[in-house]
């Protein structure tokens, strides 16, 4: 799935030189080396504490306390895949002559837009594949741990997520930067 027809909203005399979406369906990431094993041993162990609650009849505080527990185990072992499935079916991306676009949201759309002159710290990762991810900003230092995994109030840098060809984007990323701004009248 190299080109994909997407609709934005153009300014006047703004053009639209690629348009793509991220990698659909369910997918591992490096990160899920350290959060697979850590969400199995949080949701484990906060099931345990609630059955042992429960069965020994401890007040209904104590009940109470471990349910928020066990759905955040339940979160970070299975939902969070789901979330994540979610999220890039509804992103869309697009580089036009003027800006970088990023439509995304799980629950309502969101609508970001970076001016190309602007973008300073664009960075390529790309697979062997040719898929690849690329990021517009600094990264949070600690944004390989957390990587795909969308919990509220932590920090997004703004990137082309799991793209096709991912070079190749770059590339017309690249030279859409270097092009003479154009001026809409």
């Amino acid at each position: 799935m190299t080109t994909v027809s997407l609709q934005f909203a153009l300014n006047r005399g703004e053009q639209q030189l690629w348009a793509g979406m991220p990698r659909q369906g369910l997918v591992l990431r490096p990160s899920d080396a350290f959060m697979i094993p850590f969400s199995l041993m949080w949701a484990g162990f906060a099931v345990f504490w609630e059955l042992s609650v429960v069965s020994s009849g401890a007040p209904g505080f104590f009940v109470l306390w471990g349910i928020p527990f066990v759905l955040v185990g339940l979160y970070i072992t299975i939902g969070r895949f789901f979330v994540d499935a979610r999220r890039r079916a509804r992103t869309s991306y697009a580089i036009t002559s003027e800006r970088v676009i990023i439509n995304s949201g799980v629950f309502s759309p969101v609508t970001k837009s970076l001016d190309l002159r602007t973008l300073s710290d664009v960075t390529l990762q790309e697979r062997p594949d040719g898929t690849g991810t690329i990021t517009f900003g600094a990264q949070h230092p600690f944004a390989a741990m957390y990587a795909g995994t969308s919990w509220p109030g932590m920090p997004q840098t703004p990137s082309f997520e799991m793209i096709p060809d991912a070079r190749r984007v770059y590339g017309i990323l690249r030279e859409a930067q270097r092009a003479p701004a154009s001026r809409a009248v």
